[in-house]
């Protein structure tokens, strides 16, 4: 099993991560090298890099932080600076490179993730989703909240949040791989 550890994108990575966004979306789907860039420079401190001993991306999660509880289309093209506290962090990627796929490498940038978001005090993560990914984000604490009203690369999108608020305890809510 590959060693891990998470931290924000250098520029340096943007390469590779464009392989992996490539290697993880359809032509329609991916971010192009320049929105990618924009992402890094812009909103790094939502943006998740899981690298392995040698400091290679393997994969990566990243998203502004939108006001509203859904991601819009208008997001994957418009960037702006995350406030510091607040609203949602809306995931825009979430890509492992094929050779590295299935040995939970998403599960884990998804739980950095919420913890970034519950540190930066963030309400929750939206996503959107094709069918057959739901059941993945489920498994990782998400809720499936129907269809989304995004037209995508002409797909049907689902949406799925995962909540970040306080539970009745004063407690950080956490999903089920955090408890491992």
């Amino acid at each position: 099993m590959t060693q891990l550890s998470f931290r924000h994108p250098k520029l340096i990575d943007l390469p590779q991560i464009m392989t992996i966004e490539q290697s993880g979306f359809t032509p329609a789907e991916a971010a192009t090298a320049i929105a990618m860039k924009q992402r890094l420079l812009t909103i790094p401190d939502t943006f998740v890099v899981a690298v392995n001993e040698k400091d290679q991306p393997l994969g990566y999660v990243v998203g502004p932080v939108i006001a509203a509880r859904y991601l819009t289309d208008t997001l994957f093209s418009a960037i702006q600076p995350n406030p510091k506290i607040g609203g949602y962090i809306g995931v825009l990627s979430l890509a492992v490179a094929p050779d590295y796929q299935r040995q939970g490498i998403g599960s884990q940038l998804l739980t950095a993730l919420a913890k970034l978001g519950q540190q930066q005090q963030r309400r929750g993560v939206t996503l959107t989703c094709l069918q057959r990914l739901i059941p993945f984000y489920e498994q990782n604490g998400y809720r499936n909240e129907g269809i989304s009203m995004s037209q995508h690369a002409g797909e049907t999108w689902y949406n799925l949040v995962l909540d970040l608020a306080l539970n009745q305890n004063g407690d950080q809510n956490t999903t089920e791989h955090d408890k491992d």
